[in-house]
């Protein structure tokens, strides 16, 4: 079983670092500014989400040959992924679909691999697959930090260049600054609230299986489940 998953999780890898290799290589023959093309395709969230996650589900794959169980910092990493990966596919079904980001030109097959099924893959993932720790509530509010880099970051620099990665952070937009602090609102409690559920499932779902227990010390390594 961990095997499968291991080759299954790099499948899924390159599929990703295709997407997002494609839709650049896309875009970069077309823009007419490629300096600032560059900052701005590095800047959707979408593009650092699934980068990160690319990265996240290697590493995965590489500790599925084995017999260990994650460390426990890395399933903090994998929480976080996921999170943001679940945020991804969420947002731009509800928000984004049809609307034609500043990118040049969309390619349709890289678009649906970043954010629709790399996300519910990485979900599934984290559902499923075998070999994570538990996740503490005091870990659990680091998915809250990348998020809000993120949107200082956005909101500081919109303004400096005059570009925004998505709609609703323009305050230019109908409702100014007071209809992004509701989007922003909005879209933070929805990362809280799915980082929650993703952290309930390490202590509940068969995929954590044993490691740590309730007082977050670990099991010996002859308690371990192997399969």
């Amino acid at each position: 079983m961990r095997r499968i998953t291991g080759v299954a999780r790099i499948v899924v890898a390159v599929a990703i670092i295709a997407a997002i290799i494609g839709q650049f290589a896309v875009s970069w023959s077309v823009v007419p500014d490629r300096g600032m093309f560059l900052v701005n395709f590095f800047s959707y969230f979408t593009i650092l989400s699934n980068a990160l996650a690319a990265v996240c589900v290697l590493v995965a794959a590489g500790f599925s040959f084995s017999r260990d169980l994650e460390p426990s910092w890395f399933t903090v990493a994998r929480l976080c992924v996921a999170t943001y990966m679940t945020t991804t596919f969420v947002v731009y079904n509800v928000l984004l679909r049809g609307i034609s980001l500043d990118q040049g030109t969309t390619v349709p097959w890289s678009n649906e691999i970043l954010h629709v099924w790399a996300p519910l893959l990485v979900l599934l993932d984290w559902i499923l697959a075998p070999g994570r720790t538990r996740v503490s509530w005091s870990r659990y509010w680091s998915i809250a930090a990348f998020p809000i880099v993120w949107v200082v970051y956005s909101l500081v620099r919109g303004p400096i260049v005059d570009w925004y990665p998505y709609p609703f952070l323009d305050p230019a937009q109908d409702g100014g600054y007071v209809a992004v602090a509701l989007y922003l609102i909005a879209i933070a409690a929805f990362i809280l609230l799915v980082g929650a559920v993703l952290t309930v499932l390490t202590r509940t779902s068969p995929a954590g299986g044993p490691g740590r227990g309730p007082d977050g010390q670990d099991v010996p390594a002859s308690q371990r489940a192997t399969a």
